[in-house]
């Protein structure tokens, strides 16, 4: 399971987009997924919170059975990740 949530948090991690925030740091998310949102007072913080947020994520979805959206080429199926 670490395995396929590590592919799946790279792409996810390549596709973030940071806006920076004038005096209080930077916010970052990540189109399609819904809901996945980091802020924190660096970009490189702010990377970090997001990598342990789609991480968080993966894992309550899985748990509830919903669907985990493709990310470009990288999709999950059945737990497994597909590249």
């Amino acid at each position: 399971m670490a395995r396929m949530i590590s592919r799946y948090l790279e792409e996810a991690l390549r596709r973030a987009r940071y806006v920076a925030m004038p005096g209080s740091g930077c916010t970052a998310t990540v189109r399609g997924l819904r809901g996945v949102i980091a802020h924190a007072r660096t970009q490189a913080a702010c990377r970090a919170q997001l990598s342990e947020v789609v991480e968080e994520w993966v894992l309550v979805r899985v748990a509830r059975g919903l669907r985990i959206p493709r990310l470009g080429r990288v999709f999950m199926v059945r737990g497994e990740t597909v590249r």
